[in-house]
């Protein structure tokens, strides 16, 4: 009975809030532009369902949100001051923004753990973690090289001698029944069961000590100072938006998606919700306590520690206090405070 009278209590507030910030800005509202690094995709739900259900413009925000892709790099954009918001990967971004000077700033971390993976065949002896180390081919692409790969070598004993060019194509996976390849977890999965006809065993890079932060919201360092309330309207619609996304009529969404990015389908976008939430990537870690979006500098701190050890930054060249802002997303804060 506590529960359900915790959640009812918990969807009165967010009418009310909504209510409320429909009231304050019955005028003009301000108009954001919010950048994805791809296509649409379940990963972007919460996201366009802020945006269908009216979450953004009762929060006072216009809201465009506007696609990535393998041809399209919005990450310039943000400090150029063309878009307002940028969905950024993980924490790398963030972190090679600090050593290079950029003024932008984490203002949210809505996935808790990033979804990158590693994909095998079954019944290859793969379903233990450490046994991909001795894969003969991990098919990686050239990005993840210079990132991730790095630390698999520094941390798990991966080695160079594996590693094969991947160009986003399944076709050299679903060859060789002994060959690994990185994956999006909420995603080629999904490709692997329609085009292979298995199911592959996956493991999240989350799951051995790959702990950054993932689909963070990024803005410029001045906006965070100089427009705190636009920037805590935007978070705070988003993280109301991935709750309903999740949990609530997701098919306006959906739709929309769809628009935006005809290669997907309605069966592809729900298998991946239903993947997000198997696998605690949205309502894990921090999130499990204080709700979707939040993050602590102690853990931003513990990866960059990560990363130096795996010798991606040098001790001391990333100052992680600049790194985010926590005050939109501070522990125990939620949409509705």
């Amino acid at each position: 009975m506590h529960r359900i009278l915790s959640r009812s209590v918990a969807k009165l507030v967010l009418l009310v809030t909504f209510s409320v910030a429909s009231t304050a800005f019955a005028g003009d509202p301000d108009r954001v532009i919010f950048a994805t690094n791809w296509k649409a995709q379940a990963a972007h739900g919460g996201f366009y369902q802020a945006l269908v259900d009216g979450t953004y413009a009762a929060h006072g925000l216009d809201v465009q949100i506007r696609q990535g892709g393998p041809q399209v790099n919005n990450r310039p954009l943000l400090a150029a001051g063309r878009i307002d918001f940028l969905m950024a990967g993980n924490l790398l971004h963030a972190f090679d923004n600090v050593k290079n000077g950029v003024p932008t700033v984490v203002v949210a971390a809505i996935f808790q753990k990033d979804p990158q993976a590693l994909i095998a065949h079954p019944g290859q002896g793969y379903e233990d973690f450490a046994a991909l180390r001795d894969a003969p081919v991990v098919l990686v692409a050239k990005d993840a090289q210079f990132t991730w790969w790095q630390w698999l070598k520094a941390r798990h004993g991966f080695r160079d001698e594996q590693l094969k060019p991947y160009n986003f194509s399944l076709s050299a996976f679903l060859a060789n029944p002994r060959a690994v390849q990185q994956g999006y977890s909420v995603a080629e999965p999904i490709y692997v069961r329609r085009q292979g006809g298995f199911e592959p065993v996956v493991h999240l890079l989350a799951d051995h000590g790959f702990s950054t932060y993932s689909t963070l919201i990024e803005t410029r360092a001045v906006t965070a100072r100089e427009r705190p309330d636009l920037v805590q309207r935007f978070v705070d619609a988003s993280i109301a938006g991935w709750r309903s996304y999740l949990h609530g009529d997701r098919a306006a969404a959906n739709a929309r998606m769809l628009a935006d990015n005809p290669e997907l389908t309605i069966e592809e976008l729900e298998a991946s919700v239903a993947l997000m939430k198997a696998q605690g990537i949205l309502e894990s870690g921090d999130a499990a306590e204080h709700g979707i979006g939040a993050m602590r500098a102690e853990r931003i701190a513990a990866f960059l520690a990560e990363m130096v050890r795996a010798d991606l930054y040098e001790d001391g060249e990333v100052d992680p206090s600049k790194v985010a802002d926590y005050r939109f997303v501070s522990p125990g804060k939620t949409a509705s405070d």
